[in-house]
C-alpha cells in the first residue's frame, strides 16, 4: 500500500511507501529492483500533484524514456519500516530533465539519486523539446543533492 503526502513546499514532492512482503529478500531487506519501482510511483504522483497528470501527456505529442538513472544506498530499508521517497527537480534542459529523489527513514537517509528524462514525440520521429506545459510543472530547480 502506498500513500501520497502531496507536495510539502513547492519544489519537493513527498510519497509514502509501506514496503510489501515479497520485495524483502532473504537479508531481510527490501529487494534493490523495488527502488525504482517506488521511484516511478513517486514520479508519477510529483507530476499530477503539479497539474500534469502522465494521462494528459499525449495530448501534449509527448513521452518521456529513461536514460539515465544514479542510485547510491547509505541504509537498509526492511519490511516494517515506512519510508518516504522524496522527489525535486535538479535540472531542466531543452529537451531532457533529472529529477532528484531520496528515500529518508524517521528522518534518516537510506537511498539518493537521480533520473535523466528525454522527452521524445509521441509519434515516434525523436527527441523533442520539452513542451512549456511540462517545463511549468518541473516547477523550482531544487536539486537534492549535489551533481
Amino acid at each position: 500500500m502506498t500513500t501520497q503526502t502531496g507536495a510539502v513546499n513547492d519544489a519537493v514532492f513527498v510519497h509514502r511507501v509501506t514496503p510489501r512482503f515479497f520485495e524483502i529478500d532473504s537479508q531481510g531487506v527490501m529487494f534493490n529492483m523495488w527502488y525504482l519501482a517506488h521511484v516511478d510511483e513517486a514520479v508519477d504522483g510529483f507530476f499530477e500533484a503539479r497539474g500534469l497528470p502522465y494521462a494528459d501527456w499525449s495530448r501534449m505529442g509527448i513521452d518521456v524514456h529513461v536514460a539515465h538513472v544514479d542510485l547510491d544506498w547509505k541504509a537498509p530499508i526492511r519490511y516494517h519500516d515506512r519510508p518516504e521517497v522524496i522527489i525535486s527537480t535538479a535540472r531542466i534542459g531543452g529537451k531532457s530533465f533529472t529529477l532528484d529523489f531520496a528515500f529518508q527513514r524517521d528522518g534518516e537517509t537510506t537511498a539518493t539519486g537521480s533520473i535523466v528524462y528525454v522527452a521524445v514525440a509521441s509519434d515516434g520521429s525523436g527527441t523533442t523539446p520539452l513542451p512549456p506545459q511540462l517545463v511549468e510543472a518541473l516547477g523550482e530547480v531544487a536539486p537534492l543533492t549535489d551533481h
